[in-house]
């Protein structure tokens, strides 16, 4: 699955109607409420801020608002080209300003389907990253060659307790876990503990 990182924009106009999707990077679908308000408070002009979201590892965990428009016109459309591109930890709010014309059914479902694709059209894909938290715990004597490992996988370290025994908090990509995990075992001879948290 791929995500995005950052926040993406692109505007349709149908009929004088503008739809402006926004398409932003979530992990949880509660951020998705957060989202919609924001939007809100950055076009309080719109007559409707539809959403759609794909949310999780393997991209199963779906939202969608029709915003008042009639039912699974909006929403859903934006819901389905998301849910086929590929995605997911995305979210796509859909700005409408009403330009006077009715679309109807078939003109909303075309248009918030295609405001939808054309975000997705501009948006930086990225490989999603499942990462893996840990504790590592190692005597001070192999500071040196297991901090270089650390470094050549590019381990984060979230906290840290220097003593006689160093205790690591650390983050690191899940496909690169196994062979991280080997070779600081291999420095540590026995005495290196690898803790999943």
């Amino acid at each position: 699955m791929q995500t995005i990182e950052k926040r993406f924009e692109a505007e349709i106009e149908v009929k004088k109607s503008r739809f402006i999707a926004i398409a932003v990077p979530v992990s949880r679908l509660e951020e998705v409420k957060e989202n919609v308000h924001v939007v809100w408070e950055e076009h309080p002009g719109a007559t409707h801020v539809v959403h759609a979201a794909v949310v999780g590892k393997a991209g199963t965990m779906y939202s969608s608002s029709d915003d008042r428009e009639p039912k699974n016109t909006a929403g859903r459309p934006a819901l389905e080209v998301l849910k086929g591109s590929g995605l997911t930890n995305i979210a796509v709010f859909i700005v409408r300003y009403f330009g006077g014309t009715l679309l109807g059914t078939g003109g909303l479902v075309k248009a918030y389907s295609d405001a939808t694709k054309e975000v997705l059209g501009k948006v930086e894909r990225i490989e999603l990253v499942t990462p893996v938290h840990f504790l590592l715990v190692f005597p001070y004597t192999h500071f040196t060659p297991i901090k270089r490992v650390l470094e050549k996988y590019g381990v984060k370290i979230e906290d840290e307790k220097m003593e006689d025994v160093v205790t690591f908090t650390c983050t690191l990509d899940e496909r690169r876990f196994g062979e991280f995990e080997k070779e600081v075992m291999d420095i540590g001879q026995g005495k290196t503990r690898i803790e999943k948290l």
